[in-house]
Order: C-alpha cells, then sequence, then structure tokens
C-alpha cells in the first residue's frame, strides 16, 4: 500500500516514506501550502474581510456560506478539512488534518480548540521507528465545542450536541447531549427545557433580543 491508502485504512505510515518519494514530496508540498496559508491569514489586519475570505477558501478542501474565523488558527494541511455553512470559529483553532476532518453546518467552536486526526504508538520504541496513524475526525450540524477542547482521532460529535470547555473527547458522542470532561463524558440529554433556560435560572423570557 502506498501512503494514502495506508491512511485511509488507520495503519501506520510515514509522510517521508522512502519507498514512494513522489507521494511523499506532494504530501511535503501539500503541508508547506497549508502553513503558508496559515501564516497569511494570521498576518491579515482585522479589516481585511474580504482577504480573510478568498485565502479561507483556498486553505480549506471545501468551505460553505458564511463562515467566521477569527486568527490565528494552525492546520497541518488545511486541505483535507472540510467546513459547511454557517460556522463560527474563535480564536487559536488548531487542526492536525493528515487526514479527514469534515465540520458540519451551524458548528460553532469556543477559543483554543485542538483537533487531531493523527496519533502515534504508545510503545516508546514503536514510536522511535517513526510511524504515526489517521483516523477521520467529524463534527455534525448544529455542534458547539467549547474553548479549550481537544478531539483525538477517529472521534463523531453527534448532530446538535454541546462538549464543554476543556473536554478531551476520546471517543464518540452522541446527538443532542451535553457532554464534559476528561475523558470527555455524556452529562445530560439537551430537552425542551434549554429552549426556556439559556444559563442556569436565566430564562430566555426575562431578556430583550
Amino acid at each position: 500500500m502506498n501512503i494514502q491508502e495506508r491512511m485511509k485504512n488507520g495503519q501506520l505510515f510515514t509522510d517521508h516514506d522512502s519507498n514512494y518519494p513522489e507521494e511523499a514530496a506532494a504530501l511535503s508540498r501539500a503541508r508547506q501550502r497549508g502553513k503558508t496559508l496559515c501564516y497569511e491569514i494570521n498576518q491579515l489586519h482585522p479589516d481585511d474581510l474580504d482577504g480573510r475570505k478568498i485565502l479561507m477558501k483556498q486553505l480549506f478542501g471545501s468551505m460553505g456560506e458564511n463562515v467566521w474565523m477569527e486568527p490565528p488558527i494552525r492546520m497541518s494541511y488545511g486541505s483535507n478539512t472540510t467546513v459547511g455553512n454557517n460556522v463560527y470559529i474563535n480564536f487559536n483553532l488548531t487542526v492536525v488534518d493528515d487526514y479527514k476532518v469534515t465540520i458540519g453546518n451551524d458548528v460553532m467552536f469556543g477559543p483554543n480548540v485542538t483537533i487531531a486526526v493523527t496519533n502515534h504508538p504508545v510503545h516508546p520504541e514503536k514510536r522511535k521507528e517513526g510511524g504515526m496513524f489517521a483516523l477521520p475526525v467529524i463534527i455534525e450540524d448544529g455542534v458547539w465545542i467549547g474553548g479549550g477542547a481537544i478531539i483525538l482521532p477517529g472521534v463523531t460529535i453527534g448532530k446538535g450536541s454541546v462538549i464543554g470547555g476543556g473536554s478531551v473527547v476520546t471517543k464518540d458522542v452522541p446527538a443532542n447531549v451535553i457532554a464534559v470532561g476528561n475523558p470527555c463524558k455524556v452529562l445530560r440529554e439537551i430537552t425542551d427545557q434549554d429552549k426556556i433556560f439559556y444559563y442556569k435560572n436565566m430564562r430566555f423570557d426575562q431578556v430583550e433580543w
């Protein structure tokens, strides 16, 4: 198997495999392109919204409408990440996207979120061999990722769910729940009560929009 085939199958790979020099070189160029685009986005004046949007469209594999991103951002490739419509990305999103990251519609990211699809063997002797593996991350429609959360390889976060700030998401989270902690666990379901109270005992009908 070549590098891409091993990545797709969750098998160990190296991105500088001497058995596939052309593919390794192409991956190196793609990573450098992503880093360069992130650098250019991060250097833009905050008022240059048009310039940011142009560069974002170049960075992501695909990007929907009404996507807002607060720089800085850091990505391994960018091209392996797809972003849906009506997505809000706060400061300091880091995406290790050696393989696929799928971000749905109406997703919100707090500041300092990390998404990583790549991992390494646990045993130190095996790590020294340089192999790694990548598993896709999927964030479904309507998810809110709290600030400082870390999403690990192979995780799917179900539609409408909320991930508490600082959580470390090590396994799939079902739809329509609040999940928190390290490791992240389901706290409760989201119910109709959450249409009445927006925070603790604070009610929607007591505020003016």
